[in-house]
C-alpha cells in the first residue's frame, strides 16, 4: 500500500452513524461512493442532469433510511447501488409514462395564433392604462369617486345614487357630471383615449 494513499473510509460504520443522523458523517459517504452511484444512474437513464436529480433523490432516501441498512444481507455498496438503481428505473418509467400522454401536435396546431391579448406589450400596455386610469380616479374627490363607482359598477340612476350617499339628487348629479369631467381631461392629458 503507498503511504500517501488514504485508505477507503469504512462504508458499514459511516451508515451505521447516519442512521443515528449524524450529519458528518454523511459527506465522506457522498464523496467516497457518488461517482459510482452516478455512473449506475447515468448507465440506466443515458441523461447527466437526470442521473444526478437521481442521485441526489438516492442520498436523501439514504438519509433517511440508513436505520434500514443491514449489513447481513448486503455490502454497503451493493445497497446503495440498489437505491440508486430503482431511483433511476422509476425516473425512466415516469419519463416514458410522460412521453406517452404528451399528444404530439401536428403543423396546423402550431399554425393557431396566440391570444392577442395575452401578448407581453398587450398585457404591460393594459396594466400601465389601468395604473393611469386609477390614477385618475384618485384624483377625484371621495364624494365624485363613490358617485361614479355607483353609477358604473352597480348600474345605479341619480336618485338611487342620491339615496345611498344621503344627498340631495341635483347634488348627486353635480358629482356624477363633474366627476366625468374631471376623468375625461386627466385621462386626456394621461393619453388615455376613449
Amino acid at each position: 500500500m503507498n503511504p500517501t494513499s488514504v485508505p477507503p473510509p469504512d462504508l458499514s460504520a459511516l451508515l451505521a452513524r447516519i442512521a443515528l443522523r449524524e450529519r458528518a458523517a454523511f459527506e465522506p459517504l457522498y464523496r467516497a461512493t457518488c461517482a459510482h452511484l452516478l455512473g449506475v444512474a447515468y448507465r440506466v437513464l443515458n441523461d447527466r442532469d437526470r442521473a444526478e436529480d437521481v442521485l441526489q433523490e438516492a442520498f436523501m432516501n439514504v438519509w433517511h433510511n440508513a436505520a434500514g441498512y443491514r449489513p447481513d444481507v448486503a455490502a454497503p455498496m451493493t445497497w446503495l447501488i440498489n437505491i440508486v438503481r430503482n431511483k433511476a428505473i422509476d425516473a425512466l418509467r415516469s419519463g416514458k409514462t410522460e412521453r406517452a400522454s404528451t399528444v404530439a401536435l401536428d403543423d396546423e396546431a402550431m399554425a393557431v395564433a396566440g391570444d392577442p391579448a395575452l401578448e407581453p406589450q398587450r398585457l404591460l400596455d393594459d396594466g400601465l392604462t389601468k395604473a393611469r386610469i386609477d390614477g385618475c380616479m384618485a384624483a377625484l374627490n371621495a364624494s365624485q369617486r363613490q358617485a361614479l363607482a355607483l353609477a358604473y359598477y352597480r348600474g345605479m340612476v341619480h336618485t338611487d345614487i342620491a339615496l345611498a350617499l344621503n344627498a340631495p339628487v341635483g347634488t348627486a348629479k353635480a358629482w356624477v357630471r363633474r366627476g366625468l369631467d374631471k376623468l375625461k381631461d386627466c385621462l386626456g392629458a394621461a393619453g388615455v383615449g376613449a
